[in-house]
């Protein structure tokens, strides 16, 4: 089992990432092995798709260092990074069946130490939820926004909000929504110019966006 594992140890000081561990298809033994290698050289990990059984069954002295949040699925092996600066990105989620995407998008930026706000349940089926908030997410530079269905959310947004969107269409819906496709297509062939989409529920490279952002700013 060793021999399938050889961590990239290196990723911090090229691109500003840690590695981050998808743990979905991978065995428990994997990540077990896995997290025996940071622990020996002191590492610290964002565990993505992280499902409640495999953390259940990893050993105690793994699950003791894991920050696990369920609903994201996502895990923070040892400290996560300081939180510094102002809020930056902010997250906006069109309903409450979106939030597991949301959710990891801000576990991620939390895990590198970006302050962040979430604003859930806000999609243009009650649009005075979104227009409600207008003003505070203009003060931010960076939104990520989430949505499934016919991801209307993210193209109403860009004809509100100036700074950089975006867009995580995800797999909620019924019918031909169902999967995602029609949120992604949808927010593709988006209007509202400038809106960048991420694949289907894609919260983790949502959140590595908007860093590669705020960072080409000057703003962490």
């Amino acid at each position: 089992m060793e021999q399938d594992i050889k961590l990239d140890l290196q990723r911090a000081a090229r691109i500003g990432f840690d590695e981050a561990i998808f743990c979905g298809g991978k065995t428990v033994g994997h990540i077990e092995k896995i997290l025996d290698q940071a622990r020996e050289k002191n590492l610290r990990f964002l565990l993505t798709r992280l499902h409640e059984t495999q953390y259940s069954e990893l050993p105690a002295h793994h699950r003791t260092r894991i920050d696990y949040e369920p609903v994201s699925r996502t895990g923070f092996y040892d400290s996560p990074h300081p939180l510094a600066g102002d809020t930056t990105v902010g997250i906006v989620a069109a309903g409450t069946s979106d939030v597991a995407v949301s959710r990891e998008a801000a576990r991620t930026l939390r895990y590198y130490g970006i302050p962040n706000v979430e604003m859930t349940d806000v999609g243009v089926a009650g649009l005075w939820r979104l227009l409600e908030r207008v003003d505070e997410l203009r003060k931010l530079p960076v939104v990520i926004a989430v949505a499934g269905m016919d991801a209307a959310l993210p193209t109403v947004l860009g004809g509100l909000y100036p700074g950089a969107i975006i867009a995580v269409p995800t797999s909620i819906g019924y019918g031909v929504a169902t999967g995602g496709h029609a949120a992604l297509h949808s927010v593709l062939s988006s209007c509202a110019p400038g809106v960048s989409v991420m694949n289907i529920d894609n919260g983790y490279g949502a959140a590595c966006a908007a860093m590669r952002i705020v960072r080409s700013v000057g703003m962490m």
